[in-house]
């Protein structure tokens, strides 16, 4: 798994309090480092429309379908993903999860469907089959690469539902790999979601 942050507007945290001033209209009032304070501000008082102004974009890959498929429901971000109708997944790579790679018997069974998956992919083009059809039998374990974009609030409300330790596990440790980039990138904005250095796993 590969999270890579494309894109993240200039000066984010900056143009947040600019914009958030202007409700106040207390231009007046920012200097050097105001800007900190001013959005430890408006999310202590829970005006988060102001957070919408900054964007980020990241690449993910290495994500199987099944975690995209949690993603997506995100609908206030912009996804641009890769295409199983015009992309040939003959040799597809798959996520296996650990708890089927720990069981002997269920690795057995994942894996021996898996080659089937692949065995019968491969036939249905061989004999005409379109790929836009063929993928029909493609299982959610599937490889996935994703481009995602969202403001600022949105990536907060994800990082509150995907980092939790109720989230299920794909889906939270790339929330998480998101985390870490958005703490560096705007510390302020993110700084009130703590991650445990030693297990790299959520305090809030």
């Amino acid at each position: 798994m590969k999270v890579d942050l494309l894109a993240i507007t200039p000066n984010a945290e900056r143009l947040i309090e600019e914009a958030g001033r202007t409700c106040y209209l207390s231009f007046d009032k920012a200097g050097e480092d105001t800007h900190k304070r001013f959005i430890r501000m408006i999310i202590r008082s829970g005006h988060y429309s102001v957070l919408e102004h900054a964007y980020a974009t990241f690449r993910i890959k290495g994500g199987s379908r099944s975690f995209t498929h949690q993603l997506v429901r995100h609908r206030l971000c912009a996804f641009s993903q890769q295409s199983q109708r015009y992309v040939d997944e003959s040799n597809f790579s798959i996520i296996m999860p650990e708890s089927i790679k720990k069981n002997k018997e269920a690795k057995t069974l994942f894996e021996n469907f898996i080659n089937n998956a692949k065995e019968v992919y491969t036939r249905l083009q061989s004999i005409g089959i379109k790929k836009e059809d063929a993928r029909f039998i493609l299982p959610n374990a599937v490889e996935s690469e994703i481009v995602v974009s969202a403001n600022f609030r949105e990536l907060r409300h994800i990082f509150k539902e995907r980092c939790s330790k109720a989230a299920q596990w794909e889906i939270r440790e790339i929330a998480l790999e998101m985390l870490k980039i958005m703490k560096e990138h705007a510390p302020t904005v993110f700084e009130d979601f703590e991650i445990d250095p030693i297990s790299s796993s959520p305090l809030y």
